[in-house]
């Protein structure tokens, strides 16, 4: 998964790679005040689109590029901070849906995903074994 910041006024976006198991634990507890959630929390939160979780977690990556920066000085529009999954977290939320989605909707969402697949990005990092976007 990668965190992509298209911040108004930039050209490129900023991007991410964002694995909740690969974040360093003073990152992770730094986070955890900040949120006042635990890390698994977090990491649900941050899929499910608080607010306040992605805001840490820019902060959190920001703060690796420009150490001085505070979490006051991230301020962003919602549409300028997206998350994208890539081609095999896709894929496996595929064949996920293949098996759960209810049959009359099943067509569908497969739909879905596959033109979800064929615009994501490529993770080398991945390997074919892509992992869940949640820290267990």
């Amino acid at each position: 998964m990668f965190l992509v910041y298209a911040q108004e006024g930039t050209e490129e976006p900023k991007r991410w790679r964002y694995n909740p198991r690969r974040i360093m634990s003073a990152e992770r507890e730094n986070i955890e005040r900040l949120t006042g959630r635990t890390w698994t929390e977090f990491t649900k939160d941050v899929v499910q689109g608080s607010s306040i979780c992605r805001r840490a977690l820019l902060f959190t990556f920001q703060k690796r590029d420009h150490p001085g920066i505070r979490f006051d000085d991230i301020d962003f529009a919602w549409e300028e901070l997206t998350l994208e999954y890539s081609k095999g977290e896709l894929k496996q939320m595929r064949d996920a849906a293949a098996e759960s989605a209810p049959a009359e909707m099943r067509a569908a969402v497969l739909a879905r995903i596959d033109g979800q697949i064929e615009a994501a990005p490529d993770d080398p990092e991945e390997e074919g074994k892509a992992q869940p976007p949640v820290a267990e």
